[in-house]
């Protein structure tokens, strides 16, 4: 009759190391995720690069290399001419996402939460507007605006981003809204909140990602607009997207100043990104697994 033998315990009760092949995968995946950075950030070096370098180093040809003398004095000529449509841009993007975010909340809790006959074809009639293309009506949108009195000047340009922004507006918040328990709806009435007192005390409050996302996304097309502020804008209204594309040179293309004036306008939409960003998919994915 043989004993069976028990192993000698492992010394501070470690965990057997995982086998050297599993460890490929996670390497590869770190050398791709790698790659994939390097190539999204060669234009970016390529923009820095460039906006430090003289007039006369500015060339194409010479993208990679690095100045041989750094200079700011592209960067101090792109925002002199950048500085208007800055302020422009401002005026237009921050009452335009405020205001479309505010539509788009009521909407979306009207929708979602207050069913009323013709609801789902109102709803319908909504989506319809995301696939009507700007050029569509961009004509009898400048007649509507002389006729209302505000074409050429910034009210005007917001008004259209704001009308035009209200079917994904409404989508966004409709799709964050339907989340929230109908329970909670049905505990105000019977405390006799109405239909302003629940949304205002209860929706509003936990409605913090939707507006992060409906903020970032019309405050991006904002700010990004060209088509728009060129037809329906003058000269002292022009928002920074039109002032960019005008940095142009007669004779020479002054790229230093482009890419200066490029990275300039692109500051802000990265700002509303890593102040919101992390709210971003939370809000964007509610809704996804219901309604």
């Amino acid at each position: 009759m043989t004993t069976a033998v028990a192993a000698p315990p492992r010394a501070g009760n470690q965990a057997p190391k995982a086998p050297r092949r599993a460890r490929w995968p996670v390497y590869l995946r770190f050398t791709l995720l790698l790659g994939f950075i390097v190539v999204f950030l060669i234009p970016v070096y390529v923009l820095l690069v460039t906006s430090f370098k003289p007039l006369s180093e500015a060339d194409p040809s010479q993208a990679w290399s690095l100045p041989s003398v750094w200079t700011t004095e592209a960067w101090q000529v792109a925002w002199e001419r950048l500085k208007p449509g800055i302020a422009n841009s401002f005026l237009l993007a921050v009452p335009g996402a405020l205001i479309s975010a505010a539509l788009g909340a009521m909407n979306g809790f009207v929708l979602s939460k207050w069913r009323f006959p013709g609801s789902d074809l109102v709803f319908t009639l909504f989506l319809f507007g995301m696939f009507i293309p700007y050029q569509g009506v961009m004509i009898p949108l400048v007649q509507l605006m002389v006729t209302l009195g505000v074409y050429g000047g910034i009210p005007g340009l917001v008004l259209a981003h704001v009308v035009y922004g209200i079917p994904i507006c409404t989508l966004i918040f409709r799709n964050y809204y339907v989340t929230i328990p109908d329970e909670l709806m049905e505990a105000s009435r019977v405390d006799g909140a109405g239909m302003l007192r629940t949304f205002w005390s209860i929706v509003l409050p936990v409605s913090g990602p939707a507006f992060a996302v409906v903020i970032i996304w019309q405050f991006t097309s904002m700010w990004n607009d060209f088509l728009f502020a060129v037809f329906l804008t003058g000269p002292t209204s022009w928002p920074t997207t039109v002032m960019l594309n005008n940095i142009a040179g007669a004779q020479t293309v002054p790229y230093s100043q482009q890419m200066a004036a490029a990275i300039i306008a692109s500051v802000p939409t990265m700002v509303v990104y890593v102040l919101l960003g992390r709210f971003f998919m939370r809000g964007l994915m509610a809704g996804a697994l219901k309604g």
